[in-house]
């Protein structure tokens, strides 16, 4: 592969912890070649995107699964209303990691569960023994701002506030920084009635409300 850069590749891959081989081809250059390569094709309709991105995800090498978010937030206007629930839900427990859960939450979760009622979904996730899924389900209203449920999503914390958990007890705390901007006494009420919140999501709460 013309892009492909072993030394890269070996970095990338200790950087993840190994999850995944790497092609070592960066964001930058990723995302140019992935433009020019699907520049002359159809919109697709959602279920063409949806199994589009499972092949991609199914591909051995981390980038083939970046890619599958890079063509959801490429063609995001074709996801129907059970994208998530067909699609999605699989893509973030494929080969699962923060990289592609962040990058799917970014580019698929967040907007998708601002277009469609996608409540029970992310309760189902937040419900789950998966991890991955937990982390999307507490960071489904990442970028929001003003539209945020702050109630909803502080009862997502509260499901796994006793959680140690490293990836989801840091999701609770982006979580917490998020709201201090929207609703600060809440996130100092929700502080001081869970006394047994990891420190790392105390400390990233406490950033937001430092601010």
């Amino acid at each position: 592969m013309p892009l492909a850069n072993a030394p890269e590749a070996e970095a990338m891959a200790a950087y993840m912890k190994h999850v995944a081989p790497f092609l070592g081809v960066r964001s930058s250059p990723r995302r140019r070649a992935l433009a020019a390569a699907w520049s002359s094709l159809d919109a697709p309709r959602s279920d063409e995107l949806g199994e589009a991105c499972v092949l991609l995800m199914g591909q051995r090498e981390r980038e083939f699964h970046y890619a599958a978010y890079d063509l959801i937030e490429r063609h995001l206007g074709a996801a129907d209303e059970y994208f998530l629930s067909t699609y999605v839900e699989a893509l973030l427990t494929t080969t699962p990691w923060w990289d592609t859960v962040d990058g799917l939450g970014s580019t698929a979760v967040s907007p998708l569960c601002w277009r469609y009622d996608a409540r029970e979904i992310v309760l189902s996730w937040s419900e789950s023994s998966n991890v991955w899924l937990n982390r999307a389900a507490i960071q489904h209203q990442r970028g929001w701002r003003a539209n945020t449920d702050v109630a909803f999503v502080l009862a997502l914390c509260h499901a796994h506030a006793a959680r140690r958990e490293f990836f989801v007890a840091k999701a609770i705390g982006w979580a917490l920084r998020d709201l201090s901007r929207l609703d600060p006494t809440a996130v100092r009420r929700f502080l001081t009635t869970h006394p047994e919140l990891s420190p790392v999501a105390v400390r990233e709460a406490r950033r937001g409300l430092e601010r």
